[in-house]
């Protein structure tokens, strides 16, 4: 019991400070880069640190598969620790983007344990009151990282930003020792060239998201080497990433699913301050209030999303999660300038419902589906797609929004295109079918270890 404590508090200090250095440098960046000069990197310091963690994910998924989740979390804390301390030593905006970059390969290290440790620790009926937990860091991160970034930029330097994160990765390291791995890793070869082509292929795709000019040439280049690693996959007896697991239906359309739904409507929270601000004319501060209507919503349903699997079976609560998507859509078109904070707030309950069905039903489905031993890579797998269809909606909302010469106008076709892809992803649920190939094995070994 002390050893699985420890773990936890491990693990949602990681989560905390890895999500709160997501977003806390939304408020603090234009201060930075006044100091730091290069503006023309201003976009970089934000893209290095996504895209590094991205392509890291579904990496460390597969190398705890293979060295234990102790060893390889422990390597992601330490990294996360050594870029944040150089972020904050950074002497120009060169420095720094390379520095975050070296703290999103961290972050990428440190994103996926919280939800495969507890894969390994307990059994499905729990594991969505754990999820609930992780998705409360996350919305407390939404609070506090620009009442942070404020905080240091007013009182101290911009520097602690990157400073505070020292002692609570120093602490997340410590109470991670005391944990004793009941996972028994798998030994095998680590694929490498593998792991290359699919980093350059994935990198080549995000600039696509980011650079303003040969977003062609990106998307192709991205494409061929995609290409070639699915090839590269096919021949090889211990892959990065398993195309074996794929051959599960349900497991494939649930990643399929979940990439149409984040591409959708996942990127309204990065817009919504936005509308609040302008249009309804609130601070930063409670613009970024509403969006804590997702984490309530979330939190609602990913409490007793286990049990509802052992009841229901997946199929269905995906539905009803994408159901609930496709309202909230219809919710954002109608929103307008006489709305208040109240009703944005609903429609971000709404959201969070929806996607807390569809994160934590889905999620949970990716770790019962597949063998013990490709349970770390089909975990990060599937928040690899999220986070690709995140970056990837967000790319075209903004588009969207700067198309056009009236901000709400521009508002109200990134929300219709949000909109059609809810239908699009409600459509691809039909498609998931309920799967218990491998659900028996886990969730006896589950229970063993409760």
């Amino acid at each position: 019991m002390k050893s699985r404590t420890s773990v936890m508090i491990s693990i949602v200090l990681a989560m905390l400070v890895a999500s709160i250095d997501t977003t806390i440098m939304n408020t603090t960046m234009p201060i930075i880069a006044k100091e730091l000069g290069r503006f023309d990197l201003y976009a970089w310091s934000f893209a290095s640190y996504m895209i590094a963690s991205t392509i890291l994910s579904p990496v460390a998924g597969r190398l705890s598969d293979i060295f234990g989740r102790k060893r390889v979390f422990g390597f992601g804390i330490t990294l996360f620790l050594t870029g944040s301390l150089l972020c904050g030593l950074s002497a120009n905006m060169i420095q720094l983007v390379i520095f975050r970059a070296i703290q999103g390969i961290g972050a990428g290290f440190m994103m996926p344990f919280p939800a495969i440790i507890a894969g390994d620790l307990f059994p499905v009926e729990k594991r969505g009151k754990i999820q609930a937990l992780f998705t409360a860091m996350w919305g407390l991160s939404a609070i506090l990282a620009p009442l942070l970034g404020a905080f240091f930029v007013e009182y101290m330097t911009w520097r602690w930003i990157f400073f505070v994160n020292l002692p609570v990765c120093l602490i997340a390291f410590l109470t991670l020792l005391p944990y004793k791995e009941h996972y028994q890793p798998k030994k095998a070869s680590v694929d490498y060239i593998g792991a290359i082509l699919f980093a350059v292929g994935v990198t080549f795709l995000l600039l696509d998201t980011v650079v303003e000019e040969n977003k062609i040439l990106y998307f192709l280049l991205g494409a061929v080497f995609i290409v070639i690693f699915y090839f590269y996959e096919k021949k090889q007896t211990s892959p990065i990433v398993p195309l074996s697991m794929f051959k599960n239906k349900t497991i494939s359309w649930i990643n399929i699913n979940t990439f149409i739904g984040t591409v959708a409507l996942f990127g309204t929270s990065s817009y919504i301050p936005l509308f609040l601000q302008n249009i309804a004319g609130l601070s930063l501060f409670m613009s970024g209030v509403a969006l804590l209507g997702v984490a309530v919503g979330w939190m609602c349903v990913s409490v007793p999303a286990g049990k509802w699997i052992l009841k229901y079976g997946y199929r269905i609560l995906l539905i009803m999660g994408n159901v609930l998507l496709f309202f909230s859509g219809i919710l954002l078109i109608l929103l307008n300038e006489n709305h208040s904070f109240w009703y944005v707030f609903a429609v971000m309950i709404v959201q969070g419902l929806a996607f807390g069905l569809l994160s934590t039903v889905g999620l949970i489905g990716s770790q019962q589906l597949v063998g013990g031993h490709e349970r770390g890579i089909s975990t990060s797998f599937f928040m690899f797609c999220r986070n690709m269809g995140t970056a990837i909606g967000v790319t075209i909302m903004g588009a969207l929004l700067t198309s056009e010469a009236d901000f709400m106008e521009g508002i109200h076709h990134l929300f219709i295109f949000g909109f059609f892809g809810s239908i699009l992803a409600l459509l691809t649920s039909f498609l998931i079918k309920n799967d218990t190939s491998n659900k028996e094995s886990n969730m006896v070994a589950g229970s063993k270890i409760s």
